[in-house]
């Protein structure tokens, strides 16, 4: 899953990045509401962490934007432990959620993977599909047989975009755009190889190649 950060501490932002990152996000940031509308409109981010307090644009106009123009990403809003207007206001504007600051990482990833499954139509506290389930805390794919395999940061990410996403058609170019942050080297074809793998893992027939178009998820049924 990817995610939009828009942030101007020059602490906070780099810290929330590279913790998000971790999580195992595709994390992009952004110093200013200028810039971070824009990518906010061109990038297929599944969620947005936005403070209110930026340069340029405020966080309000940006999300305000957003919505105008039918833009729905989900955005979890960062105000001030005691700022109640700003989060009436954040709501107001189109937010989902709200979180604030000073605050602990793990909150915000839980309320992004939250937001996500929300907005995924995704109601229970375990990522499941078929006879597999997700444990995103741990980073790893438990079968209903009871087989364990641990993930690359890569194949994580693959695997829970597909997961969400179970028998639909996705090409190689979207899928790229939501394993991969900004900044990466967005090559398409590699992701052969993490589709090779995850094969290895689950089994060939799990992701399916539909030539030209792409690929499906079809998990097995338990």
């Amino acid at each position: 899953m990817r995610i939009l950060i828009i942030e101007d501490d020059a602490e906070l932002g780099p810290l929330l990045k590279r913790d998000l990152s971790k999580a195992g996000f595709a994390a992009d940031l952004s110093s200013n509401g200028r810039d971070g509308e824009i990518l906010g409109n061109i990038e297929p981010y599944d969620a947005v962490v936005l403070d209110l307090g930026l340069p340029e644009k405020s966080g309000l106009e940006v999300l305000s934007t957003w919505r105008a123009k039918g833009n729905n990403v989900p955005v979890i809003v960062l105000t001030a432990r005691d700022a109640w207007h700003e989060r009436v206001d954040g709501f107001k504007a189109g937010a989902d959620d709200y979180l604030g600051k000073p605050f602990h990482t793990e909150e915000l990833v839980a309320r992004i993977s939250a937001l996500i499954k929300r907005s995924k139509l995704q109601t229970t506290g375990v990522l499941r599909a078929g006879s597999i389930s997700l444990d995103e805390e741990q980073q790893v794919v438990r079968t209903d047989d009871g087989t364990e395999f641990e993930l690359t940061g890569t194949e994580f990410r693959l695997l829970r975009y597909f997961m969400h996403n179970a028998d639909k058609i996705l090409s190689k170019s979207q899928l790229t755009e939501h394993v991969y942050d900004y900044d990466s080297d967005k090559d398409s074809n590699v992701i052969e190889v993490y589709v090779k793998r995850l094969r290895q893992k689950l089994g060939k027939d799990i992701i399916e190649t539909r030539r030209g178009q792409g690929y499906i998820f079809r998990p097995q049924s338990s």
